[in-house]
């Protein structure tokens, strides 16, 4: 397991909680969108700075200070021992919240039974037959329809959220995705903003006329959709 970063301190990714995240590099999906093309592209990841052991044991001198603990990426659900790793992290006391792309909904399922996630935070790319376009070309439209019922069916706490621009994102797309998301707890839009370290080329931030009209489309289907970043 590569942990490339962790954040020792956030009051943002983890609602509700004091938390620290971990960052997981390695990413199965190439979005033109990404921000962090360090923990997507493997030309440009770094070897691992973390070990377990030494996360542990910073986890292990937090406790009390810190409540929750976000593991993000690249994607977390690309290691097959992701699972022991929250077994452990939830073992000293903490909650876990799962930032995860729903491209492997066996393993999301296994996490879900298991009860070693409190907190799913999952990306939801685009409509339907957009999935494959917005992704990079990689087609995972299936597995994620997958992840989407196991967590709108299940009793895990979740949000699903969208990082919007242009082209990808327009008022027709998005009301189709929201229909598709109809009866989520929770969902965001993320408008895209250009960290100059992107995975892709082409995308263009949206002005705020045309976040509105993204936003007004998603209300229609998902009355608490939200925009988160802004």
């Amino acid at each position: 397991m590569n942990i490339s970063a962790v954040q020792k301190l956030t009051l943002l990714d983890y609602p509700g909680r004091l938390a620290c995240t971990v960052f997981l590099s390695g990413c199965n999906l190439r979005c033109p969108f990404c921000h962090n093309a360090g923990l997507v592209l493997p030309e440009q990841q770094e070897p691992g700075l973390i070990t377990q052991q030494e996360l542990l044991a910073f986890l292990e001198k937090r406790r009390g200070k810190l409540s929750g603990v976000c593991i993000s990426g690249g994607e977390p659900t690309l290691y097959p021992d992701l699972p022991k790793l929250m077994q452990d992290i939830r073992a000293l006391g903490y909650v876990v919240k799962l930032d995860t792309n729903g491209t492997n909904p066996q393993m999301l399922r296994f996490i879900l039974e298991q009860g070693l996630a409190d907190y799913v935070a999952m990306d939801v790319k685009n409509a339907p037959e957009y999935y494959k376009e917005t992704c990079g070309g990689v087609d995972v439209c299936a597995a994620v329809k997958e992840s989407v019922r196991l967590l709108l069916e299940g009793s895990v706490d979740y949000e699903f959220r969208t990082t919007v621009g242009k082209p990808l994102h327009t008022p027709e797309r998005m009301a189709v995705l929201a229909h598709w998301l109809k009866g989520a707890k929770r969902y965001y839009l993320q408008p895209f903003e250009d960290s100059g370290n992107l995975v892709g080329q082409g995308m263009e931030p949206l002005t705020d006329g045309e976040l509105a009209a993204l936003l007004r489309a998603a209300q229609q289907e998902i009355p608490n959709t939200q925009v988160r970043g802004k």
